[in-house]
C-alpha cells in the first residue's frame, strides 16, 4: 500500500491485487458495502494519518479507479470542517467511533501503466515487447523524474495479456499514475507507438 499526498485536503492510494487479497477482499468487492472493506479504509485512514497526517474528518470523496492486472487507486478528498468562531473544530459524541462520511465514485480505467527509472529500460522493454510480437503500440510520458508507458490493452491479444504485465514487470514496476494526471502535468515523449518508435530510433 502506497500513499501520497496531492494536495492539502486530498491523497492517493495505490492498492495492489496482493494488498487486497491479503485482507480477504476480492477486486470485485470494492464495489460492495463490506464490514472488510470498511476495515480497509479505516486502515488505509489510519495509514494516511501517521505517514502524511491527514485527518479523515468530515465528509470524504472517495473515488476508487481499477487498474488492469495492477491493483486499485483510491483517491480520497476531505471536505471543509466545521468551525465555531472560537476556531474549534465540532466534533460529534458518535466522532470516537471512526465513521466517515463518504460519497464514493467507481471507475476502471483499462490502461496498462508501468514506470521506469532509466531509459535504457525503456529501450530494452520497447524492443522485448517488439520481438515478443506483444504490441507496437503505446504511449510514452516523463513524470516525476520517471518513464511511464501508457498501453492500451485493446492493442494486444487477450489471451496475451500476462505476458504483456509480466514482461513490463522485469524493467519497470506498475504505477498508480492515471493517464489524466500524466496528461495534465507529464510531458509526452512519444504520443502514439511507442514501441515501434523506440525500436526505430533505438536499435543497435
Amino acid at each position: 500500500m502506497k500513499i501520497e499526498r496531492l494536495s492539502q485536503d486530498k491523497i492517493r492510494i495505490f492498492l495492489t491485487f496482493d494488498d487486497l487479497l491479503e485482507r480477504g477482499i476480492q477486486k470485485e468487492d470494492m464495489w460492495r458495502e463490506i464490514p472488510k472493506v470498511n476495515e480497509l479504509f479505516s486502515e488505509m485512514m489510519d495509514q494516511a494519518h501517521s505517514e502524511l497526517g491527514f485527518e479523515a474528518s468530515g465528509p470524504l470523496a472517495v473515488e476508487v479507479f481499477a487498474l488492469p492486472a495492477q491493483g486499485m487507486v483510491v483517491i480520497v478528498t476531505r471536505g471543509k470542517l466545521n468551525v465555531h468562531s472560537d476556531d474549534s473544530v465540532h466534533e460529534d459524541d458518535e466522532s470516537d467511533e471512526d465513521v466517515y462520511e463518504m460519497e464514493v465514485t467507481l471507475e476502471q480505467s483499462d490502461m496498462v501503466m508501468y514506470s521506469f527509472r532509466d531509459f535504457e529500460d525503456v529501450i530494452a522493454v520497447g524492443r522485448q515487447l517488439s520481438q515478443s510480437e506483444l504490441t507496437e503500440d503505446g504511449r510514452l510520458f516523463s513524470y516525476n523524474g520517471k518513464y511511464i508507458m501508457a498501453i492500451d490493452p485493446s492493442s494486444i491479444d487477450p489471451s496475451r495479456h500476462n505476458a504483456l504485465i509480466a514482461l513490463l514487470a522485469e524493467f519497470g514496476e506498475a504505477t498508480s499514475v492515471t493517464e489524466a494526471v500524466l496528461e495534465e502535468y507529464g510531458k509526452v515523449i512519444m504520443n502514439e507507438g511507442a514501441v515501434r518508435q523506440l525500436c526505430q530510433y533505438f536499435s543497435y
